[in-house]
């Protein structure tokens, strides 16, 4: 009697949920409404989005006092996967199993899809043989297909043409294109959830695979770094044409409006993107890729293990003051700087300004009482030839002034 009582009672509550949530739709949609603007002519790109509610090929403009029309709607989701470039793949390879503690998932004879224990999907890393370290490409995934398809009309109204591929392993159809900094980026929607074989399954019902504890445990991908000429003009693109979150930035000390780094999120997150000041002449390069762990402990115990098996510290471990991110920054063996983070804050606030920083405070580090090394301004593939960096009046990277001295 017990049991029917309670099943009746559950059946009638999930009704009157189910109730209430299309009475409070009915509510949004009518705020929504009233609130929203006339449809934009197709001239007016910069301030054209799309209602909530509406198809992929609908599209409306705030009213141009209002502040929201510096707020365009996301139409990507997350960050899934970057493709790096290594000039020695087997020790690579060993450093990001063996070290690093990620699992192969697929490979062929000159790259490895590998994945971290928490990723949802089938991988978040592609090692790629190749003549220079760097960065192939990195992917997002959109909110949903319509979105994809509006991303890609934004992309192409700005005057960038990519190209459809028709999928890799693991995703479907995507759409590759080069941002105006020179890096190759992927957008898609279709994608395989990871399904963890028998003796990986988690007792944990929301966890894509169980936690074993090898190497240094990353949970998941988190960040992207990647260096550019212009940081501005990188940072207003990603965000008018694919609705990135812009975050905050940073100056030089004695002129705060000269940006050398900023941040964009597709997510509550302070940053899945970011873009440093690159003053070599070579377009698309990476500064770091990060992974995400869960506790501050886990960074010092990836310290001592990178230690222990002969690897150095580039920086930290410590605290950014940009994001509040605990960090720790090492190479893997073909050069690239890799990052442990953890921590950080969570900003759903819809109408955020971006924040301007100054290195004198904290921005990059948060106690203000150790300076960054100069090591951390080289990028991939590297920019050292002082003769081919001078005929463009420029220097080598390695001789960049460093702001967080």
């Amino acid at each position: 009697t017990t049991s029917l009582w309670l099943a009746g009672r559950c059946q009638r509550s999930l009704a009157d949920m189910e109730l209430g949530n299309r009475r409070r739709a009915r509510r949004e949609r009518r705020t929504i409404a009233r609130t929203w603007c006339v449809p934009a002519s197709r001239s007016d790109e910069s301030t054209v989005l799309r209602r909530p509610e509406a198809t992929s090929d609908q599209a409306v403009a705030f009213c141009p006092e209002r502040k929201e029309a510096k707020m365009p709607r996301p139409l990507l989701a997350q960050l899934v996967h970057v493709e790096l470039l290594t000039p020695d793949y087997d020790a690579s390879r060993r450093f990001f199993t063996e070290i690093v503690g990620l699992s192969v998932v697929h490979e062929t004879d000159s790259r490895a899809y590998l994945r971290c224990w928490g990723d949802h999907y089938t991988y978040s890393v592609v090692l790629t043989a190749a003549a220079y370290p760097g960065l192939g490409h990195a992917a997002w995934r959109a909110w949903s297909p319509e979105d994809l398809e509006q991303a890609v009309r934004n992309i192409e109204a700005s005057g960038v043409r990519g190209e459809w591929i028709e999928g890799d392993f693991g995703h479907g159809r995507a759409y590759r294109f080069r941002a105006p900094g020179g890096h190759s980026i992927e957008i898609l929607w279709e994608i395989e959830r990871y399904n963890a074989p028998p003796e990986l399954a988690s007792t944990f019902p929301e966890r894509p695979q169980k936690f074993r504890g090898g190497g240094l445990e990353p949970r998941h991908l988190d960040h992207v770094t990647v260096a550019t000429s212009d940081v501005l003009r990188d940072v207003y693109w990603f965000r008018d044409n694919l609705g990135f979150r812009f975050m905050c930035y940073n100056g030089l000390e004695d002129d705060p409006d000269f940006v050398v780094f900023a941040m964009v999120t597709t997510n509550e997150k302070d940053h899945d993107l970011a873009f440093v000041k690159d003053m070599s002449p070579i377009p698309g390069r990476l500064n770091h890729v990060s992974f995400y762990v869960d506790t501050r402990e886990a960074l010092f115990r990836a310290a001592d293990l990178l230690l222990e098996a002969g690897y150095a510290i580039e920086f930290g471990p410590g605290v950014h003051g940009m994001g509040e991110q605990s960090y720790l920054y090492f190479r893997e063996p073909s050069g690239i700087r890799l990052e442990l983070n953890s921590g950080g804050t969570r900003n759903y606030v819809p109408d955020w300004e971006p924040v301007r920083w100054r290195p004198s405070q904290g921005s990059n580090i948060f106690f203000r009482n150790t300076p960054m090394p100069d090591s951390m301004l080289e990028c991939f593939p590297p920019a050292t030839h002082p003769a081919f960096a001078a005929d463009l009046g420029l220097v080598a990277d390695t001789q960049q002034p460093n702001p967080y001295r």
